[in-house]
C-alpha cells in the first residue's frame, strides 16, 4: 500500500501537476519542497484539482491510458456485457481476476488521485477556500465510489495517514460518510450560488458553482438508488433530498470531462488495439430495438463493409475459451465502437468523446425507478423513462430528429435473437421480450426491466457504472458466459466484486487481513468474486 504522509502529499501534486491535462495549462517549475501557503496561488491549486479529475477517472494527463485499461476496459467494460474480449491472451471475460491487472488498478488510484484529491481538500480547507473545498468534496465522492464499488471495503479515511499500516473502511460506513461529505459540499455551494473556482481548470463545469450544486445532486441521487435494496429508508431520504435541491434537467447540466490531444479519451488509443468487440447482448437489445443510436456506438462490421452480405452489426459472445477466440477474423465478423470513439486515422476526432462522468439522461431513469417504486420524484415513471430515452437521443453525439425520438419512444420493437453463421454453436436467443414503449399497465417488475435497460444504453460506454448497476438490478438481464474459469463464479452469474489487491498482502497485510473479517464479507462469503457487495442486495 502507498503511504502517503501530509509532506509527501505536497511532493506528490507538484510532480502530478508537471503533467497537464489539457494545452492550456502552464508548465510548472515550482521546487517540490516549495510547494506551501506562501507560493501556491490558485493557479496552481486548480491545476492540481484539473489532474484529480482525470486521474479519479482513469485519464491519462499527457497522454496514454494509463490505468484505464486494466481498470475498466478489463474488467467493468466486459462484466457489463458492453464488450467482449477477441484477445487470446485475456482471461478476465471467463471471470478470471488476473492480479497484475486488478493491482494496476488499485495502484493507479491509490498512488494518482486520492493523493492529489487529498491535498486540495485539505489545502483548501486549511486556506480557507470554501468554494474549491466544497467541489473537492463532491469529487472525492465521485472518485471513491467507484473505487468501493469494484473492491467492497477499501481505504478511505484513513488515506494518507502516514502509518505502515492503512486500515479499510466498509463499505456501509463509506456510502454514509458520502452522504454526510455532500451534505457538507452541497450547504456551501447553495450558499455560494452564481459564484465560482478553479475557473480555467475545472475540466467539466468551467468552475460554475451552480453546475457543481447540480452535479452534487444528482450524484446523490445515483448513490442513493445504489443502497435502495440494503437501506431503503436511508435511499428514499436521501434520492427525495436530491430531487428537493435540483437535479440534472437537461443535456447541459451533464457531467463531462474535457479532452484534448493532450488528455485524450483512452478510447481513442486502446480502440486501436483491436482487443474486444461489440458484445451479443448489445447487439439483442440494440438491433432488436432498431435503436438510432447503434450507428453511433458501434461501427458496421469489416464483412459488412466489404461484403455487404449479413448483418451490419453483430455481437459477440462473451466468455470465449482460448480455443474459441483462436476462431479466425474475430475482430472482422464483429464490430467495433463507433467512430465517434475511434481516433483520426480511422475517421475520429483529434482526442475523442468528452469523457462521461454522469448524464442528465441517466438522472431521469433514476427519476423513472424512484417514480415506479413510490418515491417524491416529482412525476411519474413514464415521464422520466421517455424523458431520459429523449436526453440520450438528442446528445450532440447522437443528434436524433424529433421524428425518430417519437418513433422510438413509441416503439413495440423487443430484443432479437443472436445468430452467428460461422459459429451456429454460440447462437442464442433474445435476452427479453420487454419493447421500448413504455409498459403503463405492466407489474412493477418489467417497467423496472424496462428503466433499467434504457439506462444502460444511455450511459454506453461508461462499463465501470453499468456493472455497477447491473449487480444491483439485474437488468438488463445479461446473457451467460460460455466459458467461467472462476471455480467461484458460474458462467451463468455476474461477478459480484474484484478480490482485494494481492499487493496489499505484501505492502500492508495486517489491514487487508482485518479488512477480510469485515462482517458485510463474510456474513457473505468471504473475499471472494461471488461475495455480492453490501448495496448488492436485491432479492432473487
Amino acid at each position: 500500500m502507498i503511504k502517503i504522509s501530509k509532506i509527501a502529499m505536497g511532493l506528490s501534486v507538484a510532480a502530478l501537476s508537471l503533467g497537464a491535462c489539457t494545452e492550456n495549462f502552464e508548465e510548472l517549475n515550482t521546487r517540490p519542497d516549495a510547494l506551501v501557503a506562501d507560493n501556491l496561488d490558485k493557479n496552481l491549486l486548480g491545476n492540481a484539482f484539473a489532474n484529480a479529475q482525470a486521474r479519479a477517472m482513469y485519464l491519462a494527463p499527457g497522454g496514454g491510458t494509463s490505468g484505464f485499461q486494466t481498470a475498466q476496459s478489463l474488467f467493468g467494460d466486459l462484466y457489463s456485457q458492453y464488450f467482449a474480449t477477441t484477445q487470446v491472451n485475456f482471461d478476465s471475460d471467463r471471470y478470471t481476476q488476473v492480479g497484475s491487472w486488478s493491482n494496476g488498478a488499485w495502484n493507479y488510484f491509490y498512488g494518482q488521485a486520492a493523493p492529489v484529491i487529498q491535498f486540495v481538500e485539505e489545502f483548501s480547507e486549511e486556506n480557507d477556500l470554501p468554494i474549491e473545498n466544497a467541489m473537492v468534496k463532491v469529487w472525492k465522492v465521485a472518485g471513491y465510489h467507484r473505487i468501493t464499488d469494484y473492491w467492497g471495503p477499501i481505504i478511505y479515511s484513513n488515506f494518507g495517514n502516514g502509518e505502515t499500516s492503512v486500515a479499510y473502511d466498509p463499505q456501509e460506513d463509506i456510502y454514509k460518510d458520502f452522504f454526510t461529505t455532500l451534505d457538507e459540499a452541497v450547504a456551501v455551494l447553495k450558499a455560494n450560488s452564481g459564484e465560482s473556482a478553479f475557473v480555467g481548470h475545472d475540466q467539466m463545469f468551467g468552475g460554475s458553482v451552480d453546475k457543481w450544486l447540480t452535479f452534487a445532486n444528482t450524484l446523490r441521487l445515483r448513490l442513493a438508488m445504489r443502497i435502495r435494496f440494503v437501506e431503503p429508508a436511508l435511499a428514499k431520504t436521501e434520492a427525495e433530498k436530491a430531487v428537493s435541491d435540483g437535479v440534472m434537467e437537461t443535456n447541459d447540466d451533464s457531467a463531462e470531462i474535457l479532452t484534448t490531444i493532450n488528455s485524450r479519451n483512452p478510447y481513442w488509443i486502446i480502440t486501436n488495439w483491436g482487443e474486444y468487440r461489440m458484445s451479443a447482448l448489445m447487439e439483442s437489445v440494440m438491433v432488436g430495438y432498431d435503436d438510432p443510436r447503434t450507428g453511433v456506438f458501434f461501427s458496421e462490421t469489416v464483412d459488412y463493409q466489404n461484403t455487404g452480405e449479413g448483418e451490419p452489426y453483430q455481437g459477440l459472445r462473451n466468455g470465449l475459451s482460448r480455443e474459441e477466440l483462436g476462431t479466425p477474423d474475430l475482430n472482422n465478423l464483429n464490430s467495433d465502437m463507433g467512430v465517434i470513439f475511434l481516433n483520426e486515422g480511422r475517421g475520429g476526432s483529434a482526442a475523442g468523446e468528452p469523457w462521461r462522468v454522469l448524464s442528465a439522461a441517466e438522472a431521469q431513469f433514476l427519476l423513472a425507478e424512484g417514480a415506479a417504486i413510490g418515491w417524491a420524484m416529482g412525476g411519474t415513471a413514464q415521464e422520466f423513462y421517455e424523458k431520459g430515452i429523449t436526453l440520450s437521443l438528442t446528445e450532440s453525439r447522437v443528434g436524433a430528429t424529433p421524428e425518430m425520438i417519437e418513433a422510438y419512444i413509441n416503439s413495440e420493437n423487443t430484443p432479437s435473437d443472436v445468430s452467428y453463421s460461422y459459429k451456429p454453436e454460440w447462437n442464442i436467443a433474445a435476452n427479453s421480450d420487454i419493447p421500448v414503449k413504455f409498459l403503463a399497465g405492466g407489474t412493477l417488475e418489467k417497467q423496472l426491466e424496462q428503466i433499467g435497460t434504457q439506462k444502460w444504453i444511455a450511459i454506453y460506454p461508461d462499463g465501470w457504472e453499468a456493472w455497477a448497476e447491473l449487480r444491483r438490478t439485474n437488468f438488463p438481464i445479461p446473457y451467460p458466459r460460455l466459458n467461467s474459469d472462476n471455480q467461484d463464479v458460474a458462467a451463468d452469474e455476474v461477478i459480484a466484486r474484484l478480490i482485494f489487491a494481492s499487493g496489499e498482502y505484501s505492502n500492508n497485510l495486517a489491514a487487508v487481513e482485518a479488512a477480510e473479517q469485515f462482517d458485510e464479507l463474510v456474513s457473505r462469503g468471504g473475499n471472494k468474486n461471488n461475495t455480492k457487495l453490501w448495496w448488492d442486495a436485491k432479492e432473487d
